[in-house]
């Protein structure tokens, strides 16, 4: 990869994944200093970028089982060919970068090992620390790069006060905000990171496209299933872990039919559960007796408090408890108020990560494995994974 810039040119790895978001993304950041972008933007005072755009190769599962295709939708051949295709159109050079060992290992293993273990993880938060924001990054250092960027829909701020201290912020799209998904993120990679369609909705980013020609992925949509699974989660899951059949309880034990494995199941889910006079929805799961609790009463899935362990703070630091902030449970959760205690303090373990959070109202479904993300306005503070 030439090393070479322009003058005083900072050199950008933008992850282009054969979607509008991200070829956008590289287009706004080929055309900075330019009046596509905002005077509120940080790219203003023009700032000149030298743009190379890189495709991550995923790991994908392979070909078997009557399966049709075998690649992962995030970089199948079309997205490839799309993101090379946009490349051409904005005059920058095209790399791709395989990391399919490293996915494997870090985000499809991850993902069976929740699943065995009967919880629900979230692989995309994963990803974006391990590989887009964790790999990526330290190949793009390694190769004299100055920052990378994506096509997140999330806002990046300097606070300058005292010391240069990196704040992440939601979206302007508030219906594409994607801070949820970033709480892993720390100050040493937000110091590299661009979020170059911060200041868009996905309406303007689409216009922006038009407007920039990049046909290729005019008409492409965004899919919201998981990258690597073909099919569905439980045909994924049935095919690398071995299921084992076992009862379905109430919440006073007694026996209301069999389940298939317990990695088919989650905290709320009403659906696929095939027991006579329901609605039922899952309740709990005793992953030692290998035991399926369920309930009609939907009552029953609503708490107010929860245990956070592996606690992440964006700003490096952790803050004075208790801690009043704003809650999203799921990506899709309205952010609820809440009360963040901390419960141990040990330094020399993880453990002094663990957060209790405690609701001002019941909250639907509380999910192990899950992410619970803390907010203080439109400020991402950080979060932890639910336990």
């Amino acid at each position: 990869m030439d090393k070479n810039r322009r003058g005083n040119a900072q050199k950008v790895i933008c992850a282009m994944s054969g979607g509008v978001d991200s070829s956008v993304a590289a287009a706004l950041l080929k055309r900075a200093g330019v009046d596509e972008l905002r005077s509120s933007s940080r790219f203003a005072n023009a700032r000149v970028f030298d743009v190379i755009g890189v495709f991550m190769k995923f790991w994908s599962e392979p070909k078997k089982s009557g399966l049709i295709g075998s690649w992962n939708r995030c970089c199948s051949p079309e997205a490839e060919s799309r993101a090379r295709k946009v490349a051409k159109i904005l005059n920058i050079p095209f790399y791709v970068f395989n990391f399919e060992k490293e996915f494997k290992k870090k985000i499809v293993d991850y993902f069976l090992d929740g699943y065995k273990k009967g919880i629900t993880p979230n692989p995309c938060i994963i990803c974006n620390k391990e590989i887009k924001f964790g790999l990526l990054l330290k190949k793009a250092l390694s190769l004299d790069a100055d920052f990378i960027a994506t096509g997140h829909y999330a806002k990046k701020i300097e606070n300058r006060k005292k010391k240069i201290e990196y704040k992440l912020l939601k979206g302007k799209d508030r219906n594409k905000d994607q801070s949820y998904f970033l709480w892993m993120l720390n100050q040493k990679q937000l110091k590299r990171i661009l979020f170059p369609i911060e200041n868009y909705t996905r309406a303007e980013v689409e216009k922006l496209a038009k407007k920039f020609k990049l046909s290729p992925v005019l008409n492409v949509k965004k899919s919201l299933e998981i990258c690597f699974v073909q099919t569905t989660i439980n045909d994924f899951l049935s095919r690398h872990i071995k299921q084992k059949p076992g009862k379905i309880v109430d919440a006073k034990g007694r026996v209301l039919g069999e389940h298939q494995g317990l990695t088919f199941y989650t905290i709320g889910q009403r659906k696929g559960i095939k027991l006579p006079q329901g609605p039922y929805y899952i309740l709990d799961k005793d992953l030692k007796k290998n035991i399926l609790i369920v309930t009609k009463n939907e009552k029953d899935l609503y708490k107010k408090e929860l245990i956070a362990k592996n606690v992440s703070w964006i700003s490096g630091r952790i803050p004075k408890f208790p801690l009043k902030v704003k809650i999203k449970i799921r990506y899709r959760h309205k952010p609820a108020p809440a009360r963040l205690t901390q419960i141990y303090t040990d330094r020399k373990t993880d453990l002094h990560r663990l957060i209790k959070v405690e609701f001002d109202k019941v909250q639907r479904a509380i999910t192990p494995g899950q992410s619970v993300v803390f907010y203080r306005g439109e400020e991402l503070l950080g979060g932890g994974i639910i336990c």
